[in-house]
This record gives structure tokens, C-alpha cells and sequence, in this order.
């Protein structure tokens, strides 16, 4: 058992490892609090996530020196996640963790389903515009909804913001007790008094948490930021504002200075340490619970499958996303290190510890760049930096929980106002005039569409445009090198006289034969009258689908009705094992023949015509 542990394990490196690990630990610590608070559960599940999450993905992940816990892009979309749902159980949050909870061990489950499946090497087939336009848009998503508790404003303590949703709120109350009473088998047509009695006897302070929760609703997201931001300014909190700017300042300040310290740990620790004991009013982060956090079985049971339905296709882009995420860090490790990364392996470890996080409360990761390259320059160089990052944090966890709670909320908003200036991909709006124009539409359509739409929706259109324009560009390429010639211009393996040849005819086919294809391969015999012979060139066909094979039948029988013999050269690999399992050889093309190549054909040729 110690030597399978000691031949896991290198142990060769571990003063470096150590380093590694404890460094990438400070460094994970703000934006593990950071992510947390924006995500909508707190600062405790951003913290949890990064303990379990970079933990158990470093002990089963296939990348020795990936640092993994909560990403900007993850915690973007685990954000809509949390929101959806926490609505749709009337704002209580306690209710809708088990069903959030359940979402999030589905995408973990999912990332374990396409590493054990082999499918992890297809989820780099992702388009760069796509890829562009969501990045773009996480970065303007969390300047612009950190603008809020930057200018210190909160919808949900705006009272005069508040009383505007009360007659509602009363609306949906009563909506309510009506429901209850259909269910109930209570409700009476012909007299409503016990109806009109208890929707009297609503207490003020439902009517006040109703209103609260709609308030908190008609300000989610991009679009609620923007709706409420002109009250925002109004009542700006200068002494939040004023922190929020100190640690913008000091974040992008202290990186001209030196980046062998994290910056952001610098900002939350001078910033915080200050305003505590100036004894400036601030508003803190939620409060982090000390010790261990309860395992919840519960996930698996106590959840609402009406209430999280429609946000099952968000586990699906959570999982995509955090393969992504993380497969692009390893390329970066492996650069950086001279390695090779094992890349279903390392879904398969990203999977273990997104579902392990999500029975403990925390939300979940990826495989995080900076953390990684912090990692390397560190000296770590195995799983095990990775293992001491998340055991780090666990003992911040334990040993100071009840002093992070002390942590300004507005500290925490200016943290994450720098992560989204950061993650922005400022390559590739510079290069939109550049681009395709198609391209750029992609680029500019997910960027919009996540800000002010829905970012799951975004990207599965982006993804969808993309490879349809793709198809059409291919099949296009396809029929416009798709030519065809006289055989007596073309002398290459012929040795007939130009009378013998003057009714072959030469069909160079190129690039896959596909359902994008719409050039029919009969065309031209609208333009040639008197075609005896047609030579269909496959050398340069590396790839047939049913669609293209279907193509091919129709033109063959065309052929063949005209009494056009068909013959074949260069067919071979795939194509040639989908045409023979087709049976299309026998399938009445009489005077269809295969060569290897155009000289062999020549002869065949010679030998029919002379």
C-alpha cells in the first residue's frame, strides 16, 4: 500500500511543492472570498470551493502542477445559476441550496462522465470568437453588477426602492393563499370570507420580505444594475466607494512594484486591516462559519426538480466550461514545465472535486492560470503543491473564519472589479475589424448576448452560428475547387489521342464530401452534351458522411440512366469503407471501377478504348 502511495506520489520535490502550494494558497484566498460573495452564497462557498475543488482535483487530475478552486467565468455562470433558483424558492436561500447544490454535482458529474468516455480531446474544438465573446462578456458582467456594492448601495436595504414593489408583492401574496386553497380542496365560489380573512391577516413583515425579494430580482444582473444605478449614484456611500477605489489602486499600483507578492493579498490585507482599526462604518461580508463544513447527503434528496429544471442545461455549460477552462490552463503548465498533461485524466480529477465541493456548500472551479503559473515560479512541481494549496486554505478556514467576517464588503467588489478588467480579452476586440466579418459577428453576438440576454443561451448560439457558418464555408471551398475538365487536357497518365478522350471528362473532388456540400455533382452535364466517361478524383476526399454518400448515389444514378460510365480514383480510408458498406458497388452502377491512382485509370482507359 506505502509503495503504490510513494510511486503516486513524488516526494522528491516536496520543499518546492510546499512553496508552491502555500503561495498559490495566498493567492486563492481573496479571490476564493471575492468569488464567493458574487455568486450570491457567500463568502464560506467560495472559500469551500477552493479547499475541495483544488484539493481533489490535484490528487485525481491529470495535470502535475494545476492549481484549480473558483474562476470568474465559473462563478459567472454559477452566479445565474443561484439566482434563478433562489428566486423561484421566494429569496430563501436555505431552501434553494440543496437544489443548487444538486445542479453543481451534476456539471462535476458530467466533467467525470467525458474523462472516463475519452471525450475530454473534443472540448478544444471550441471557436476563438466564441471563446472571445464569453470571456469579454464574464469581465463586463463583473465590473458593471460590482457597481453596485462599490458605490455601497443595496436594493434589498433601498427602502424607498422597496415600497414601489409592495402593491405587487401583495398581488403575489394573494396569488399565493389562492393557490394553497384550490390545492387545499378549500375554496369555496360562493363565499370568498375565509379567503378575504386570511388575505387580511397577512402579516406586514411578509408583505416587507416579499417586496424585498422583488426588489432584490428587479436588480439582478446587468440589466437590474444598469435600472437601479442612477438611485445608486444617488445615495453613493462614499466611505465604500473610498475603499473599493483604495484597493483598485492598490492591486494594479503594487503590480509595477513587484509581482512576487500577490497584489490582491496586499489590497485585502492593507485596505481591511485599515478600515478595522481607523474604525471606519463599513459594511462586512457575510459571516464565515469557523470549523469543517457539514457533508450534505441531502442534495441528493431534498431538492425541487420543478424549481431546477430549467436550469439543467446549465450544468451541461458549467462542465463544458470548466473543461475548457482548465484544459487551456494545463496547455499553459505544460509550457510552462516542459510536460505533458493527460487531458481526460484531467477532467476526470476536475469532475471528483466540483461534485465533492458541491456536498459541502462550495461552488464550483476549474483550473485557474495565474494560480498555476504562481504555482510554477513557486518551485512546485507535482500533484502535491496543488493538495497543499487547498489543505492551506482549509486552515485558514479553521484558524481565522471569524476573522475574515471582518473582511469590507466594498474590498471584496474592488477585487473582483480588477479580476473582470483582467479576464477580458482585449486581443480579440482589437482584432474585430480585422477578422471575418462572419467572425466578428460571432464575437460580438455572444459578447451582447451574455451582457444583457442569458450567457448560457449565448454561448450554445454562438456555438451553433459557428459551426454553421464553418459547414457552409467548407462545402463552399468544397464546390469551388470542385472542378471539372475535358480528359484531353489533361495528358497526366493518358495516353489516347484527343479524339479518344473527347468524351471523358475529369470531376476533381476536394475537401470532405459532406452534407454542407450543395453543388450537385451532376451539373455539368447540363453544359457538356456528349460525356461517355467520367473520372471522380478522391485523392484530395479525406472525408464522406451519409449526406455526401447520398450525393454520391444520386449522381450515379444519373449516370448511369445516361449510359455515363463511372470510375473512381484515389478512393481509400473512410470514404471507400462507407461506399463499400453501402453496397454501392453493387447497387446496379454497372461500368463503376476503382484505380489508386489516375495513371492506373489511363490504362484501364487504353485498354476500353483501343
Amino acid at each position: 500500500m506505502f509503495s503504490r502511495i510513494k510511486n503516486y506520489f513524488d516526494f522528491t520535490h516536496f520543499k518546492g511543492d510546499l512553496f508552491g502550494g502555500l503561495t498559490a494558497g495566498v493567492v486563492a484566498l481573496p479571490l476564493a472570498l471575492a468569488f464567493g460573495v458574487s455568486s450570491g452564497l457567500g463568502a464560506a462557498a467560495g472559500l469551500y470551493g477552493a479547499i475541495f475543488v483544488s484539493f481533489f482535483a490535484a490528487l485525481f487530475g491529470g495535470t502535475q502542477t494545476q492549481i484549480s478552486g473558483p474562476t470568474a467565468p465559473m462563478t459567472a455562470v454559477s452566479m445565474t445559476v443561484i439566482a434563478g433558483i433562489v428566486a423561484s424558492f421566494n429569496g430563501n436561500v436555505s431552501e434553494a441550496v440543496p437544489s443548487i447544490m444538486l445542479i453543481f454535482l451534476l456539471a462535476g458529474c458530467l466533467q467525470i462522465v467525458l474523462g472516463l468516455s475519452g471525450l475530454g480531446i473534443y472540448v478544444r474544438y471550441i471557436p476563438s470568437p466564441v471563446v472571445s465573446g464569453f470571456m469579454t462578456a464574464i469581465g463586463v458582467m463583473i465590473i458593471v453588477t460590482q457597481m453596485l456594492p462599490a458605490l455601497g448601495y443595496y436594493p434589498n436595504q433601498d427602502q424607498a426602492l422597496i415600497k414601489t414593489f409592495k402593491a405587487q408583492a401583495e398581488e403575489n401574496i394573494l396569488e399565493k393563499i389562492l393557490v394553497e386553497e384550490v390545492m387545499e380542496d378549500v375554496m369555496v365560489l360562493e363565499n370568498f370570507d375565509e379567503t378575504i380573512a386570511r388575505a387580511q391577516n397577512v402579516p406586514l413583515v411578509e408583505i416587507q420580505k416579499e417586496s424585498k425579494l422583488l426588489a432584490t430580482q428587479y436588480s439582478n444582473g446587468v440589466v437590474g444594475t444598469l435600472k437601479v444605478l442612477p438611485r445608486a449614484i444617488g445615495q453613493i456611500k462614499y466611505t465604500e466607494l473610498m475603499l473599493c477605489t483604495l484597493t483598485i489602486l492598490l492591486i494594479f499600483g503594487f503590480k509595477r512594484i513587484t509581482t512576487s507578492v500577490p497584489s490582491t493579498l496586499i489590497a485585502l490585507l492593507v485596505v481591511s486591516t485599515g478600515a478595522y482599526l481607523l474604525n471606519i462604518a463599513y459594511l462586512e461580508i457575510n459571516k464565515i462559519p469557523s470549523g469543517l463544513p457539514d457533508f450534505n447527503l441531502g442534495i441528493l434528496y431534498d431538492f425541487n426538480l420543478v424549481e431546477m429544471s430549467p436550469f439543467l442545461f446549465s450544468a451541461v455549460t458549467l462542465a463544458l466550461l470548466g473543461a475548457i477552462d482548465s484544459l487551456l490552463t494545463s496547455v499553459v503548465a505544460d509550457n510552462l514545465t516542459n510536460t505533458k498533461h493527460a487531458p481526460n485524466k484531467e477532467l476526470l480529477g476536475q469532475g471528483i472535486g466540483n461534485s465533492i465541493a458541491a456536498f459541502f456548500g462550495g461552488i464550483p472551479g476549474a483550473g485557474a492560470t495565474i494560480r498555476t503559473v504562481v504555482n510554477i515560479r513557486a518551485g512546485g512541481k507535482t500533484r502535491l503543491s496543488g493538495m497543499m494549496a487547498g489543505l492551506f486554505l482549509l486552515f485558514i478556514l479553521l484558524a481565522i473564519g471569524p476573522i475574515a467576517s471582518k473582511i469590507p464588503a466594498a474590498v471584496l467588489a474592488g477585487i473582483l472589479i480588477t479580476v473582470g478588467i483582467d479576464v477580458m480579452d482585449y486581443k480579440g476586440l482589437k482584432g474585430l475589424l480585422k477578422m471575418p466579418r462572419s467572425e466578428s459577428v460571432i464575437l460580438l453576438g455572444v459578447l451582447l448576448l451574455a451582457v444583457f440576454w442569458n450567457l448560457v443561451f449565448a454561448v450554445g448560439l454562438g456555438l451553433i452560428f459557428a459551426a454553421l457558418v464553418f459547414m457552409k464555408k467548407t462545402g463552399d471551398i468544397g464546390a469551388e475547387k470542385m472542378t471539372i475538365i475535358p480528359g484531353a487536357s489533361l495528358k497526366e497518365g493518358f495516353q489516347l489521342s484527343e479524339e479518344e478522350l473527347r468524351g471523358v471528362y475529369v470531376q476533381d473532388l476536394f475537401g470532405p464530401l459532406f452534407f454542407g456540400l450543395t453543388h450537385g455533382l451532376t451539373e455539368f452535364l447540363d453544359k457538356n452534351h456528349k460525356v461517355e466517361t467520367v473520372i471522380m478524383r478522391f485523392e484530395r476526399v479525406a472525408y464522406m458522411d451519409q449526406s455526401g454518400l447520398e450525393l454520391l448515389h444520386a449522381a450515379l444514378a444519373t449516370f448511369h440512366r445516361q449510359k455515363i460510365k463511372v470510375l473512381f480514383t484515389g478512393l481509400s480510408g473512410q470514404p471507400k469503407k462507407l461506399y463499400g458498406q453501402s453496397g454501392a458497388m453493387l447497387d446496379g452502377h454497372k461500368g463503376t471501377a476503382s484505380f489508386d491512382d489516375l495513371k492506373a485509370c489511363g490504362v484501364h482507359l487504353k485498354t476500353q478504348l483501343t
